[in-house]
């Protein structure tokens, strides 16, 4: 009778270990911090649109100057003062969980490299820049969890990064069940149980203490429309084919892109590196201007309208496929979610104006084919453009366009656009 009385013993000891407890409140207390500085990063990265906007009232000519200066002081700023900021981020937590080197994992995910992310991020914002702070999100969440975990000794480094980065991007979109379905699918590659515990538990923490401060909302809105007939069959198979495709375009030229950039900036890193950033910029304020300043910043008023039905230029979607594979070549920080999720919607409003469907669906099923193709991660996909826009009439529709999309993805291009990136940061060929 004594072992088995000792056995009972031993879970209400662990319970009231002062060691587990501890562990315990770094762990919660890392989460808290996510929600929080996530929150901030979106809050300012918002305010920067008005910097820029308030900018252009000074003249036509000012994106000429601002943009290529701002991209050349983001850029050197990453290479110099926060190096491994560069990019999205999510590559970099990624190669983070393939590195057993503490040393090398405080390279890619440390406080100093998060305050940077985010720094430099509202700063390309503010100059105009087509990017978003959803990926950099990311990367911000696993260096804060990372950090917590060694302040409280926790170890298990995979699985606080995985958990970072779950609740980073609940906490940026607002998407909790994104926030786990992202850690499976487009970290780990895999379900594992020994961490699900802790991913659910930080995308919980985080998206209350969201959910706290900027209450709940709907990342787009609720689209207009529902997706029915033969007609929205015909605009699933469509958005689903094309947008699979032009997001593997995206995903091939990004990927090609970075690797030459890399390899001639390499034997003069500081003199070319503000060269591919300067040009970059132009690039970017020149298509900027071209389009009357629909592709500066995130996109997300022009996908927002979209949603409710009202159609974009015909010319956003491609314009801003450039502009966002233009910044991402330049090696400024800066994450492609809500840039991609906005040409989704702008190609999705396109093919409504050829086919001369309604606007709202259109745009819906362009969004999922067009991301789906880019990240290749179609469960995530659905399940991101799901809860942004709060729609749970066309789950099937959305599904099977996401479906569409990836697979069309696959077969034109077989590496995953953030695994491909994160091998320059394992010593490894793009």
């Amino acid at each position: 009778m004594r072992p088995r009385r000792h056995l009972k013993l031993i879970p209400r000891r662990l319970w009231l270990s002062r060691q587990l407890w501890r562990r315990r409140l770094v762990f919660w207390g890392g989460a808290v911090a996510i929600g929080v500085v996530s929150v901030l990063f979106a809050l300012a990265a918002d305010r920067s649109r008005g910097v820029f906007d308030y900018a252009l009232s000074f003249g036509w000519w000012v994106p000429l100057v601002l943009t290529p200066f701002g991209f050349m002081l983001s850029a050197h700023l990453a290479r110099t003062v926060f190096p491994n900021s560069q990019g999205s981020g999510i590559q970099q937590a990624i190669a983070a969980m393939e590195i057993d080197d503490p040393e090398r994992q405080n390279a890619l995910l440390s406080i100093r490299v998060a305050i940077g992310k985010i720094v430099l991020t509202v700063l390309g914002l503010a100059c105009g820049a087509s990017i978003g702070r959803e990926g950099p999100t990311v990367q911000v969440g696993a260096a804060i969890m990372l950090t917590a975990g060694r302040i409280g000794g926790l170890g298990r480094s995979r699985a606080l990064i995985l958990a970072g980065s779950a609740a980073g991007i609940s906490a940026a979109f607002n998407t909790p069940l994104a926030g786990i379905v992202f850690a499976i699918e487009e970290m780990a590659r895999s379900f594992e149980t020994r961490t699900s515990g802790l991913v659910m538990t930080a995308v919980i923490i985080a998206g209350l203490v969201s959910l706290a401060l900027v209450g709940n909302y709907s990342y787009f809105g609720t689209a207009s429309g529902n997706i029915v007939g033969p007609e929205g069959w015909l605009m699933v198979i469509v958005c689903g084919v094309a947008g699979g495709a032009f997001g593997a375009l995206f995903s091939n030229l990004m990927l090609a892109g970075v690797r030459r950039a890399r390899s001639w900036i390499a034997p003069v890193p500081l003199w070319r590196g503000l060269a591919i950033a300067g040009l970059c910029g132009l690039a970017v304020a020149l298509i900027g201007l071209a389009t009357g300043g629909v592709t500066f910043g995130t996109g997300y008023d022009l996908a927002q309208q979209a949603m409710q039905g009202t159609p974009t230029p015909w010319y956003f979607g491609p314009a801003k496929l450039v502009a966002t594979l233009v910044s991402s070549v330049s090696g400024i920080p800066g994450g492609i979610f809500a840039p991609s999720l906005a040409v989704g919607t702008g190609f999705g409003s396109l093919i409504a104006g050829l086919f001369g469907t309604a606007v709202a669906p259109a745009a819906l099923l362009g969004m999922a084919g067009y991301f789906a193709g880019v990240v290749q991660a179609p469960i995530t996909a659905f399940v991101i453009i799901l809860e942004m826009t709060a729609d749970t009439k066309d789950v099937v529709p959305v599904m099977c366009t996401t479906l569409l999309g990836y697979v069309v993805a696959r077969l034109i291009s077989r590496e995953s656009l953030y695994h491909g990136l994160a091998k320059s940061f394992l010593g490894r060929n793009l």
